[in-house]
């Protein structure tokens, strides 16, 4: 029986580019290859790294994609019997008339993640040779490790089993003399935290301009599928972006939502 592919699931932050460096420095056992699914709507931020990443690696990098998720989300599309309806959606949060607060189903991890990945593996040939694919959960945020879809793919978690948090990461990060790298996340997502939301309006203010744009959009698209009720937010104040004191959301501590990602694909 042939040797498992070693894949590392790639999102170019804190967590996996530590594991690659970590790797690449033979502090763990180096993966065949990397994977980065693109869904071409990350701040510049995150590519500027990758780039910079990719050349510090002994291994291929591998850069997959389904499209544009910005633009995906806003389309609304007709089904054979004449519903109108939205796909790869964000997992936006949603007020009613009634004021009462939910979360729209989160579609794009699976469409614009999960999906390429899968088929990069099968085109490397990880159904037939079975694939471990680690994944850069940490210690801190283990609560998010979960089995795998297929049944050929086993996740393996390097930073849980040496017991390493995101703050730990970043500490070995700077002790090698690396730059710290930036969250992985959309700048569409709603898990963005509020320092999040800071960095983006403060650093890369462009992006945040084109988020409150998007946020408008995706809040149209919406009102126009069938039988959809409510108005998406981008942030759990169920504001407009551009009317949000994001500093008193630090001050009262408001945690990261990314927990809340379960498949280990997004922001790490």
């Amino acid at each position: 029986m042939s040797k498992p592919l070693r894949v590392l699931s790639l999102g170019a932050g804190v967590q996996s580019s530590t594991l690659a460096l970590m790797a690449a420095h033979g502090e763990i056992e180096m993966p065949d290859c990397a994977i980065f699914a693109d869904v071409q709507s990350e701040p510049a931020s995150v590519y500027i790294w990758l780039d910079w990443l990719e050349k510090q690696l002994p291994f291929p990098v591998y850069r997959v994609s389904a499209g544009v998720l910005a633009d995906t989300a806003l389309q609304v599309r007709i089904s054979k019997s004449g519903t109108h309806y939205q796909k790869s959606s964000p997992p936006a949060f949603i007020i009613d008339d009634s004021f009462a607060v939910g979360l729209l189903k989160r579609q794009c991890t699976s469409d614009f993640k999960i999906t390429p990945i899968i088929r990069k593996l099968r085109e490397l040939g990880g159904k037939e040779s079975g694939v471990s694919q680690i994944i850069g959960i940490s210690w801190d945020e283990r609560i998010r490790m979960k089995p795998a879809r297929y049944s050929w793919i086993t996740n393996t978690y390097p930073l849980i089993d040496h017991r390493i948090t995101r703050t730990q990461c970043k500490e070995w990060m700077a002790a090698k003399g690396y730059p710290e790298p930036p969250r992985s996340s959309c700048y569409i997502c709603p898990y963005r935290s509020s320092d999040e939301w800071v960095r983006l309006q403060t650093n890369e203010p462009e992006y945040f301009d084109k988020a409150i744009t998007w946020e408008k959009q995706f809040q149209t698209t919406m009102h126009q599928v069938s039988g959809f009720r409510g108005t998406p937010f981008l942030n759990r104040e169920c504001k407009p972006l551009d009317q949000i004191d994001f500093a008193s959301q630090l001050i009262s501590h408001q945690v990261d939502l990314f927990g809340q990602e379960c498949e280990g694909m997004c922001g790490v």
